[in-house]
């Protein structure tokens, strides 16, 4: 047995035997099982992924399981790369869960009605189902196939997603969102593909690859259009992100991690799938659509992230951020492969996939240790924190890893794979054959925007860090705080491992990278990484860059600034002090920045975009008007989209709603006169696009 098939099979039998554990097992039992079967589950993903990207086949067909053509799966280094992400963040997943869902702690769902809470059979069984479905998505190498997996990952996020709708309605509110928009996304994605299969003869992949160049062109950007739109509601872009923060920040941790981490980046994976190597490509607009898109969802998504205090919302937002930033590079990678220029299309492309890698790895750390704060404190809330660094410091060090590389600063991870799009944004004025007046313009643009998603970026997570951890606790709660367990400890540690090695090695990465974009029709020709010991070299232009040795230098800067500093106090004498606050000799928790003192400046530069509602009570005195009891000011950032889009499209959805009920009357002549428009429609649209 070949190490892919030996993977695949580990990976879905340990689901299996997962599932089997959560429903038969009593509750310790069950605990412990399924987070170690779902960590081997992850495993057996990471083996087959890593066997695929090392250029290894696997094919598998099975026959009257499914309809049409049955179950077919194939992995390619593509799909490798993918499977690597999905597996390493369930295997830290699995060991987290063990921990988190133990009794004690405040994330609640030890105060839930029997049969509630991360804990319960139901929410266990779903776990390793939610796994085994991601991994089947990349796997899957026809239609049938695809469509079933995608459906089941849907369908089991979405119960994990309402784990405590019994204890909060927010939760309920949030699975409604994310059912209504995964659902439309899946219809959206079934459309395209049935246009594509329909217009080849076939429904796999392999016939749609060869079938593709011969279809109408209307056919061919109409389907990618729609899948374009049903994956990018998943991948959370703009305007379709609505369901992520609410989502994200109501699911259970270390679900949030999962569906942050990896399902949304298979929203992204769909994209490159269809687009580039399915159709092999497409006229120039395909990228310049991904490219607005997705620079439209960054500066939206950090602008949101960097405004909130919620720090599960916060990382939802930057979710959306994040997975803007890869289309901005998979636009800007169609763009030039549309004019041929194969040099920047590979090295543009090659850098989302490093950045979809990265991602993973920082924000499963991150969901992770916001987990580990809810259930020490209670609370999400930044403004409710502070002074968990002197009570939590293990997890304080881990997640700070993870912030620096959410915030793309050395020697995060995150830094690497910003570093390479922007070199490819910036190259592409100097090199012969983009003498296109459009992409003279936008490409200076696309460097701005990326720059200020940046910078918004290392507010919004200097923020988090900052007041979440650092200075006093604001609360009794925060104060209170403790450790979590050693096995939600070991997750974090392993992911921040992780994080380290792609931010310090991402030169060892080069030739998987290469041998994933070479799945791709458009840019494969392309070898735009190489390597020489732990230096990146980009091929056909000017840049390297070491971040081991960027990482070595700032760790030798700030020894040798530490060491000066013990030096001076031993030769200069030192007057200890209270330092000045206000008039006061001791701090307190009612002086320091919350998160959103913090961002207040930030919002009246944005707000125009922002639009921040503001709510000022004062209170007087019963025996005079004059004299002020009290005064109370709150501020609230309401997702501007959300509130300018989504009401007239739910409102229209309701009066269709209320029509198509009054039209269902019992009477069999209005029924029949409905299906014979609707067969005309059908007819007459087979017509246009045949």
């Amino acid at each position: 047995m070949s190490p892919v098939a030996a993977g695949m099979a580990i990976a879905f039998i340990a689901a299996g035997a997962a599932a089997v554990a959560a429903m038969t097992m009593p509750a310790r039992a069950r605990r412990i099982l399924v987070g170690l079967l779902t960590t081997l589950s992850g495993a057996g993903g990471v083996l087959a992924g890593l066997a695929a990207l090392g250029g290894q086949q696997f094919s598998l067909t099975l026959q009257q399981v499914l309809p049409f053509d049955g179950i077919e799966l194939h992995l390619d280094p593509l799909s490798g790369l993918f499977l690597v992400l999905i597996g390493a963040v369930a295997a830290a997943v699995g060991v987290y869960s063990v921990g988190y869902t133990s009794p004690g702690g405040h994330h609640g769902h030890q105060d839930l009605p029997p049969g509630g809470g991360a804990g319960s059979r139901t929410a266990q069984t779903m776990l390793p189902v939610f796994v085994a479905a991601m991994l089947l998505v990349p796997a899957a190498a026809n239609v049938t196939t695809f469509l079933a997996a995608w459906e089941l990952m849907a369908l089991a996020s979405l119960t994990l997603v309402l784990t405590e709708y019994r204890s909060r309605q927010q939760v309920g509110d949030a699975g409604l969102w994310y059912a209504a928009m995964t659902q439309a996304g899946v219809v959206a994605i079934m459309v395209g593909f049935a246009l594509l299969a329909a217009g080849v003869g076939g429904e796999s992949f392999e016939a749609i690859r060869e079938g593709a160049p011969d279809l109408s062109p209307l056919v061919r950007s109409t389907a990618f259009v729609l899948v374009f739109i049903g994956f990018g509601s998943k991948a959370g872009l703009v305007p379709l992100h609505v369901w992520l923060p609410r989502a994200h920040a109501e699911a259970p941790s270390h679900v949030s991690a999962l569906m942050s981490a990896a399902m949304v980046n298979l929203g992204f994976y769909g994209i490159i799938r269809v687009g580039f190597d399915l159709l092999g490509g497409g006229p120039r607009w395909w990228g310049w659509l991904l490219l607005a898109v997705g620079t439209v969802s960054a500066l939206y998504g950090v602008l949101q992230a960097s405004v909130a205090t919620d720090l599960k919302r916060l990382l939802g937002y930057s979710t959306t951020e994040n997975l803007g930033i890869m289309l901005m590079g998979l636009g800007a990678g169609a763009v030039f492969a549309g004019e041929g220029n194969r040099v920047l299309a590979s090295l543009l492309v090659a850098a989302a996939l490093l950045h979809a890698l990265n991602h993973g790895a920082f924000k499963a750390l991150l969901f992770l240790g916001a987990g580990s704060v809810m259930r020490s404190t209670g609370t999400r809330d930044l403004d409710q924190l502070g002074g968990l660094a002197s009570r939590m410091p293990v997890t304080t060090a881990l997640v700070a890893v993870g912030a620096l590389g959410a915030a793309t600063l050395p020697p995060g991870n995150g830094f690497v794979s910003e570093w390479l799009l922007l070199q490819g944004f910036t190259h592409s004025l100097g090199m012969d054959g983009v003498t296109d007046t459009v992409t003279t313009v936008a490409m200076p643009l696309a460097v701005a925007a990326l720059a200020l998603t940046t910078g918004l970026a290392v507010v919004a997570f200097v923020k988090a860090f900052g007041i979440g951890f650092l200075a006093r606790p604001r609360t009794a709660e925060a104060a209170a705080a403790v450790e979590s367990p050693w096995s939600m400890r070991l997750a974090m540690g392993a992911a921040a491992l992780v994080c380290t090695g792609l931010a310090w090695f991402p030169a060892l990465l080069g030739e998987s990278l290469v041998r994933a974009i070479s799945v791709l029709p458009s840019v494969r020709d392309g070898n735009p990484i190489g390597r020489d010991g732990v230096t990146i070299r980009l091929a056909g232009i000017s840049g390297s860059m070491s971040p081991f040795l960027v990482a070595v230098a700032l760790a030798a800067g700030m020894a040798a600034a530490a060491a000066g500093a013990r030096w001076a106090q031993t030769r200069v004498p030192v007057r200890r002090a209270v330092p000045w606050g206000s008039g006061r000799r001791s701090l307190t928790p009612r002086m320091e920045y919350t998160a959103t003192s913090f961002a207040e400046p930030l919002t009246r530069v944005f707000d125009d975009v922002l639009s921040p509602e503001h709510d000022l009570n004062v209170t007087p005195h019963v025996e005079s008007q004059y004299l002020i009891e009290s005064v109370s000011f709150r501020q609230k950032v309401p997702d501007r989209i959300e509130a300018r889009l989504y009401p007239p499209v739910i409102s229209a959805v309701r009066r269709w709603g209320e029509w198509a009920r009054r039209a269902q009357n019992g009477d069999l002549h209005r029924y029949v006169a409905v299906g014979f428009v609707v067969l005309i429609g059908v007819l007459v649209l087979v017509g246009v696009t045949a």
